[in-house]
């Protein structure tokens, strides 16, 4: 294979399938995208399918909040069912800082319009009959939140993008990325090279090894998060919504018939690596027993184990590389990467167009570390 590209995308999950789709559409031509799997096969068919704008940072609400609005409309402008459910995102608060933390938080989410507000816990159980409210201060809420199918959502957009002429590669893996002094040349694959000026890195936890293939640092550390989900509930509420305990993190949603959830296992080391394990299982019965012993019950039926792209302060690298011309990357979105997809798609479109975004995201460059100004992003699953 000898292609040439006018620019070429690095990963095909949501984040490479939605930034190739919104070039196509915008009338860039000889798009490439590549993946060594197939589409969605690293961590967003892994994913919880949360979409959100309940986040402490303003960049993370208004991204959030606009790729609300495009999930809204996914369906009618791709013809892909999502499966949105537009159920809210309940987080249980236990301690007076948290409360203190999402009254700020509400606030700020209000004043950009997202309808956030704070909840009792006797509102909160009524949202969430599963839950104990023992020991619970208060709750925050957002009815515009819910969740979705990841897989089905990359479908949607790889089918758009090459419908708009995008050319979309499998099971093809990156093996290098060729510069003449700072301008990148190509892109070689395990199919061969590909001629091109311009790279756009969105390949999940797998960036920091892209980065460094055209020099460029991208603080990007895998972390396994696994999952799982149980028998059908009976009685289950149509409208339960997706509900966290933020002091454990905890969180569930009903999948099906039945309720998925996970936890994060804070004695996961870094690391590649996706089997399944039960070493988290004695902790998450614990959180369980304390917030939501209802779930004690329920019976596994399936699970599985994703990567998430964490960065030192839990917030996305979002931009392009000034040392090498031309290098974007999205990535090291820190768990919250699938429900950005949309916002950040356009982003980035707007970015190798030379247009203005929506939203200056230069506070999330990758640069911000050794400029010593990163940008915490307290609201983390």
């Amino acid at each position: 294979m000898n292609l040439r590209a006018r620019v070429v995308v690095v990963g095909g999950g949501v984040m490479g399938t939605s930034i190739a789709c919104h070039l196509a559409r915008a009338g860039v031509r000889d798009v490439v995208l590549v993946e060594r799997d197939e589409l969605a096969a690293g961590s967003t068919s892994k994913a919880a399918g949360g979409v959100r704008a309940q986040f402490s940072d303003e960049l993370n609400i208004r991204l959030g909040a606009r790729s609300l609005e495009a999930f809204a409309r996914f369906e009618e402008e791709t013809g892909q069912d999502i499966g949105l459910h537009r159920v809210g995102y309940l987080f249980l608060l236990s301690a007076p800082e948290q409360v203190a933390g999402f009254e700020a938080g509400v606030r700020l989410q209000n004043s950009l319009g997202v309808p956030s507000r704070l909840l009792t816990p006797r509102e909160a159980r009524r949202l969430c009959p599963l839950i104990s409210t023992d020991g619970l201060l208060a709750a925050a809420w957002s009815p515009d939140d819910g969740h979705c199918t990841p897989e089905a959502v990359v479908h949607g957009y790889a089918a758009t993008a090459r419908a708009h002429g995008a050319r979309i590669l499998r099971h093809t893996e990156v093996t290098g990325i060729e510069r003449h002094g700072a301008a990148v040349t190509a892109v070689t694959t395990t199919l061969g090279r590909i001629a091109t000026d311009t790279v756009i890195c969105a390949a999940g936890a797998w960036s920091r090894a892209v980065g460094a293939m055209a020099g460029v640092d991208l603080p990007v550390e895998p972390v396994r998060r696994q999952i799982a989900v149980t028998e059908p509930v009976a009685g289950l509420p149509p409208a339960l919504p997706m509900t966290i305990d933020f002091a454990t993190s905890l969180y569930f949603h009903a999948e099906g018939p039945g309720l998925l959830l996970g936890m994060s296992d804070p004695d996961e080391r870094p690391g590649f690596a996706t089997d399944t394990h039960d070493r988290w299982i004695p902790a998450l019965c614990e959180a369980m027993q304390r917030r939501a012993p209802a779930l004690l019950d329920l019976r596994r039926t399936g699970g599985w184990a994703g990567l998430y792209e964490n960065t030192p302060d839990h917030n996305a690298l979002i931009g392009e590389a000034p040392s090498v011309s031309r290098f974007l990357y999205a990535t090291g979105f820190s768990g919250h990467g699938f429900l950005q997809g949309p916002a950040v798609g356009e982003i980035v479109r707007d970015l190798y167009l030379g247009r203005r975004p929506f939203l200056d995201v230069r506070p999330l460059s990758a640069d911000r570390f050794a400029a010593g100004a990163p940008r915490p992003e307290t609201t983390v699953v």
